[in-house]
């Protein structure tokens, strides 16, 4: 039987230890794709606080922070945010389920997209924090530089963490990202992802399964291609819909309709059979628990995804 190397397993070879990450939402942070820069609006599936209940709790900052600020005034608010957020939910993990490593996760928005200072501050700062054994960063290719690349490098290097960049991939279809308004074509993430690798970080690529107007070739394609690009692990998670967004406007008037479970298990196993042995995969599903979602239902609960997909798997010969 072939088995994948889950985010858990990776971390059990390579801290000794079980490693859970700690999702972070910094008030003030957004998006090229929100604010105007490249577009308006953010990615038409786009309510943040779906992928990240933490945001939901935090105060709404009075303004957005971007790269082009020479300082930011909201920098005490999130470093305060950063140490109660993490210190919540690593004693939660701890007390629970016995978990006494954790690695950092800047979730929420495009978290490179910052001025240079505050990202060195918030990066600096996570490191410090107890028991941490590393940093996870949720970015775009559009939304990096050399200067930041270099940073994370010397980072790793003094303080012996390991440290991922996340990209939004989504999709390898230049049609598919203008219909969700990305903001940005392929154009430089084969480039981004190369830069990232040379300076010793790893990269986790992020793609979505049931894009409008995407087959089950292009999906697998798009997962083929960030393979050959070299990234290190795959997070997979498929398209749901939520409530006051563009893609919920589309599905009311019929324009869009989700994938099936049936679709989506079949694709996660394919999927896994294309995926070398050697690429973490970071996770195979997602969903949201409150009544934003609209549709597909399924997505409601993440264990009744991941006990069908698990099954499927164990016939397919792979264990997940």
């Amino acid at each position: 039987m072939k088995q994948m190397l889950t985010f858990g397993r990776y971390c059990k070879r390579r801290f000794g230890q079980r490693v859970r990450k700690v999702p972070i939402a910094l008030a003030g942070f957004t998006c090229p794709n929100i604010d105007g820069s490249v577009a308006k609006g953010g990615c038409i599936f786009c309510k943040n606080e779906s992928f990240s209940p933490t945001l939901e709790h935090e105060p709404k900052a009075p303004l957005k922070i971007n790269p082009r600020m020479s300082e930011n005034p909201l920098l005490p608010m999130q470093l305060k945010q950063l140490h109660s957020q993490y210190e919540w939910q690593s004693d939660f993990h701890k007390n629970k389920f016995g978990v006494g490593k954790y690695m950092i996760y800047f979730q929420s928005f495009t978290n490179t997209y910052a001025p240079f200072s505050t990202l060195k501050t918030l990066y600096t700062e996570a490191l410090k924090l107890p028991n941490v054994v590393g940093m996870s960063i949720g970015t775009r290719t559009d939304s990096v530089s050399l200067e930041i690349l270099d940073l994370l490098a010397s980072l790793q290097e003094e303080k012996g963490q390991e440290i991922w960049v996340e990209y939004g991939i989504q999709s390898v279809y230049d049609e598919t990202l203008r219909f969700i308004n990305r903001g940005h074509t392929t154009e430089g993430m084969e480039y981004w992802i190369n830069e990232t690798k040379k300076r010793g970080l790893k990269v986790c690529s992020h793609i979505i399964y049931g894009l409008p107007n995407e087959t089950k070739e292009m999906m697998l394609h798009s997962l083929k291609q960030v393979i050959d690009w070299g990234s290190d692990g795959i997070k997979v998670h498929p398209l749901y819909i939520i409530e006051k967004t563009i893609l919920a406007s589309l599905h009311e008037k019929g324009e869009y309709t989700p994938i099936t479970l049936v679709d989506y298990i079949d694709l996660i196993v394919q999927s896994l059979k294309i995926i070398p042995q050697n690429v973490v995969i970071h996770r195979v599903s997602a969903g949201v628990r409150n009544d934003t979602l609209i549709a597909p239902k399924w997505c409601f609960d993440k264990n009744i995804q991941m006990r069908s997909i698990r099954d499927a798997l164990r016939e397919a010969g792979i264990e997940y």
